[in-house]
C-alpha cells in the first residue's frame, strides 16, 4: 500500500507541477515560457524520483511500469496497483487545476501542433530515450544514485525541444487525465499508445544489452 500510496502522490505532484505550469504560462500570457515549462516537469521528476524512488521506485509512468513488468516480469497485481495509483493521481491533479483555473479550456493537455503521425513517431522516441536512461541508470549500482538527476534532465531536454510539437508526454497519465477532465480527447489514444511501445522497446534494448 505504501508503494501505491507513494506512486500516486509522485504522479499527482508530476500532473499537478507539470500541467500546471502550462495552465498559469496560458493565464500569464506566456510569463512560464516553454523554457520554463520542460524546466518545471524537469525538476518535479527529478524531486519526486529521489522522494520515492526508495519506498515505490517512483514511476509516475504507466509506460515506465508496463516496461518495468517487461523486463522484470512483474507481478499482475503490482502492475495494476501502480497504475490505478497513477491514474488516480494524475485525475486529482487535474481536477485541483480545473477548480483553480475554471477559464482554462484544455488544463495542459497534450495535442499535436502538426500531423498525427509526426507526434505519434515522436513520442515513441522521446519515450524510448526516457525509459532507456531509466532503466540503464537505475539498474546500475554504480550510477544509480544519480537516477533522478538524469531522468529529471532527460524529462527537461525532452519537453524544451519537443513540447511544442507534441505537448512532451511520454506517460499516458500525464496526458490522459487532463484530455478527459478538460473533454478534449483528441488524438489521446496516441498519447497512451506512443509511450507504451516507446518504453517496451527499450526495456527490451536494455535486456538485450545486459544478456551474458
Amino acid at each position: 500500500m505504501k508503494q501505491y500510496i507513494a506512486e500516486f502522490i509522485g504522479t499527482f505532484a508530476l500532473v499537478f507541477c507539470g500541467t500546471g505550469a502550462i495552465v498559469i504560462n496560458e493565464v500569464t500570457a506566456g510569463q512560464v515560457t516553454n523554457v520554463g515549462i520542460g524546466i518545471t516537469f524537469g525538476m518535479i521528476v527529478m524531486a519526486m524520483i529521489y522522494t520515492f524512488g526508495r519506498i515505490s521506485g517512483a514511476h509516475i509512468n504507466p509506460a515506465v511500469t508496463i516496461a518495468f513488468a517487461f523486463a522484470f516480469k512483474v507481478n499482475k497485481r503490482s502492475l495494476v496497483g501502480y497504475i490505478i495509483a497513477q491514474l488516480l493521481g494524475a485525475f486529482l491533479a487535474s481536477i485541483v487545476l480545473a477548480f483553480l483555473f475554471p477559464s482554462n479550456m484544455n488544463l495542459g493537455t497534450t495535442l499535436p501542433a502538426g500531423s498525427w503521425q509526426q507526434s505519434f513517431v515522436l513520442e515513441i522516441i522521446l519515450t524510448y530515450f526516457l525509459m532507456l536512461v531509466i532503466i540503464f541508470v537505475s539498474q546500475n549500482k554504480k550510477t544509480s544514485h544519480m537516477t533522478g538527476m538524469a531522468v529529471g534532465s532527460v524529462v527537461m531536454l525532452e519537453a524544451i525541444f519537443a513540447g511544442p510539437i507534441t505537448g512532451a508526454s511520454m506517460n499516458p497519465a500525464r496526458s490522459i487525465a487532463p484530455a478527459i477532465i478538460s473533454g478534449n480527447t483528441t488524438h489521446l489514444w496516441l498519447y497512451i499508445a506512443a509511450p507504451i511501445i516507446g518504453a517496451i522497446l527499450a526495456a527490451y534494448t536494455w535486456k538485450y544489452m545486459e544478456e551474458d
